[in-house]
């Protein structure tokens, strides 16, 4: 499929507490997309992304690529700047296996 940048739901209760502690979120064990439970296997890659304003960078973007349980590659990311609470979680891309 590739790119798709949707708004998705993480499973609830699925944050590591201890993550969070430290003002961050965590990667949910899963998420629901279309109907479709995406259930995080592997993790590949974290990074984070930000954005300059008046000469300070800000954190912006926290990613996570991983590998679903049936073997899709996806990436999502956290927009800490979301304009809806509810859609802080997005889903970038998908690839199928």
């Amino acid at each position: 499929m590739g790119f798709v940048s949707e708004a998705i739901e993480p499973d609830p209760g699925s944050f590591d507490p201890a993550a969070m502690t430290q003002g961050l979120p965590s990667l949910p064990t899963g998420f629901v997309w279309r109907g479709r439970h995406l259930v995080v296997a592997t993790v590949s890659r974290t990074w984070r992304s930000t954005k300059d304003d008046r000469g300070e960078a800000y954190l912006d973007r926290l990613w996570f690529a991983f590998t679903t349980s049936d073997g899709a590659e996806a990436v999502v990311y956290f927009d800490k700047h979301a304009k809806r609470r509810g859609e802080r979680w997005r889903l970038y891309t998908i690839e199928e296996t």
